[in-house]
């Protein structure tokens, strides 16, 4: 017999997380950082944690874990979270017009993109598609760090002119692993056809910025000299990222060729056609609303190393929002309403600016 009141404080638990993924328990601070760790992967895997949770509760309750006042109402608790939990997964699913619509207005509309080879289910394809599609990992920098996978179909023609996509992983600046960020995206672009290049960087605080930009700029300088050795197209890379990956991919994109980043490949070409910011964080100078007095400190201690008060330029000079001008390439900029690492509304200011 399972004990009751751990499967009613189960139960109590499993509510707090899905209530918390559908509406943010805190916004701001340390607990906004604790609410976005505890619903992570109830917000982003909604139907998973879903289908998990009911097979655990079908396997508990044949041994009897339901039972008695404690257990039913333990029940009854699991089921408000599965209808939570369906509501989250529903609304998932109902997005995809903000994605389509804004495309829409600018390109026009979809054509049927070449259906590629055959594909599992989006759970199964995520968890097979490195092993699909990544068989190759070169270096592209001197540091241990500058490694980059190529993601490409196998029949992909090696002289061919495939679109190119530099997907750079977040973490803060702290993290930069390229594996195992952006596999759902890298996979369905690989399927299509595109080869999509996935690295990464030195980070901090062992290495002070700006070795993370000098490191993507880098990368793009190798896509720019070497992609078409794997039948990719130099002059269709565009570039993606989030959170810290999100302002890397944006402040590369918006400073192609930018000498005091490029040292000692000033000259190589760095451009993209296109970048894709994924929640990103596009201002490292201001103070004020949530979460920023958090950030700014942890740049000052930990990434810059430096004092804004003494050295306001260098974070002004980091920050994309600063660095938008007639040049900038196309830019489809993605970022949550519930988000509560970087406020949605840093994404709408650097949209609007």
């Amino acid at each position: 017999m399972a004990r009751k009141p751990v499967t009613l404080l189960r139960a109590v638990l499993g509510l707090v997380n899905a209530t918390n993924a559908a509406r943010p328990l805190a916004r701001s601070g340390n607990p906004g950082i604790v609410a976005f760790a505890y619903g992570w992967p109830s917000s982003e895997a909604a139907g998973f944690v879903l289908s998990s949770s009911v097979l655990s509760a079908i396997r508990r309750g044949r041994r009897g874990a339901f039972s008695g006042t404690s257990g039913r109402i333990a029940l009854g608790i699991t089921a408000i979270t599965w209808a939570i939990l369906g509501y989250i997964f529903a609304r998932s699913r109902s997005s995809q017009p903000a994605f389509e619509e804004p495309l829409t207005d600018v390109i026009g509309p979809r054509n049927p993109a070449d259906p590629g080879v055959p594909r599992l289910p989006g759970i199964g394809r995520t968890m097979l598609s490195r092993r699909k599609y990544n068989k190759d990992t070169v270096k592209y920098g001197p540091h241990r760090a500058n490694l980059a996978d190529i993601w490409r179909r196998p029949d992909l023609p090696r002289d061919g002119k495939a679109p190119v996509l530099l997907q750079v992983p977040g973490g803060g600046w702290m993290l930069g692993d390229r594996r195992p960020q952006a596999y759902p995206l890298m996979g369905a672009l690989a399927d299509r056809g595109w080869i999509c290049v996935s690295i990464g960087y030195r980070v901090s605080p062992k290495h002070q910025w700006p070795a993370h930009i000098i490191d993507v700029k880098q990368a793009l300088a190798w896509v720019k000299e070497h992609i078409a050795e794997y039948g990719g197209d130099p002059d269709f890379v565009a570039i993606s990222g989030g959170s810290a990956g999100g302002h890397l991919s944006s402040l590369a994109a918006l400073t192609p060729g930018d000498p005091q980043w490029q040292p000692g490949f000033e000259d190589a070409d760095t451009s993209v056609v296109a970048a894709v910011p994924v929640y990103g964080r596009y201002d490292w100078f201001g103070f004020e609303g949530p979460g920023r007095a958090e950030m700014m400190r942890a740049l000052e201690q930990l990434i810059i190393k430096k004092r804004f008060a003494n050295d306001s330029q260098v974070f002004i000079d980091a920050s994309p929002i600063k660095r938008i001008g007639p040049d900038a390439p196309p830019f489809f900029v993605l970022h949550g309403t519930n988000d509560t690492l970087i406020d949605v509304q840093e994404g709408r200011d650097f949209v609007a600016a």
